[in-house]
Formats: C-alpha cells, structure tokens, sequence
C-alpha cells in the first residue's frame, strides 16, 4: 500500500459472537468508521478495538511511519448514525446494506449521520427484503450451495 491508498476504504465483517456490524477502514489515515444496527458504542466490544487498533499500529510500524508516544494511539474511532433495527436478528442485512450504500455511492469516507441519499431512522422491511434478495441473487450466480447436514 502507498499513499494512493489513503484514497480506499477497507471493509470488515465483524461478529461480536452473537451480533453482526460494520467497520470500513482507511488504513493509511487511520480512520475506522463503526457502523453498529444495534446502536452501540464500539466501547461495547473492548476485544474488537484492541484487535483493530492493533492491526493498525502493526500496519503503521511494517510502513516505517514513526509517531510520537502521543500520536502512537492517533486512530479515529468515528461512530456513524447508521439505520438501526428492529429486531434481534437482522443484524447481518443491515451489515450487508451498509456496505452496499458505501460502494453504491462510491464515497471515500462516511459522514457521521449517514449518507444523506440512505439516511432514515430504520429501514422499511422491503429494504431489508432487497438487500436479502440481492445477496440470495449473488449466491445463486456463484453457484454457492449450502447443504443443511443437521437433519
């Protein structure tokens, strides 16, 4: 990665164990912005931001960029007012849609309130339901199959 990087945004699943949510990440501006359908501040997931901001510095130190012991921990943590649901079980549609938005739009950073174009407060079930069909769609064109084994 060079400087033309600092242009991309870097996009991570992330499962807390039990709940889906969204980091996309300019690693070279050190920016991770945290897009979590449940409302929570990424303090909610210790564990999560070690491991980020590990990665990071790891990142920093492999492009021999020296900080200050100040600026050692200079990562931006931005929490984005993203959509949030309704339920306990949407949690990877709403991952999936965050995504989908970002490169819909081709941005290269997130504002804090959401993308004007996608803001709302909750997504109406048939967004959900496009982006549910959207992905059925994808899976079916690479011929991707899941066997249920548990019968």
């Amino acid at each position: 990665m060079d400087n033309k990087d600092a242009k991309k945004l870097f996009f991570i699943p992330f499962n807390t164990g039990g709940h889906w949510l969204l980091l996309a990440i300019n690693p070279i501006r050190e920016i991770v912005y945290y897009l979590d359908s449940l409302g929570n501040d990424w303090t909610t997931y210790p564990d999560m931001k070690v491991l980020i901001d590990t990665v990071l510095q790891a990142f920093r130190a492999q492009r021999d960029i020296q900080t200050s012991r100040r600026g050692a921990n200079s990562i931006t943590w931005i929490k984005v007012a993203c959509p949030q649901q309704r339920n306990q079980i949407d949690c990877g549609y709403f991952m999936l849609r965050f995504m989908r938005d970002t490169l819909a739009l081709g941005r290269l950073m997130i504002p804090t309130d959401y993308f004007e174009e996608f803001k709302c407060a909750f997504y109406t079930k048939d967004q959900v339901d496009e982006i549910k069909e959207e992905w059925c769609q994808f899976m079916i064109e690479l011929n991707v199959f899941f066997i249920n084994l548990c019968n």
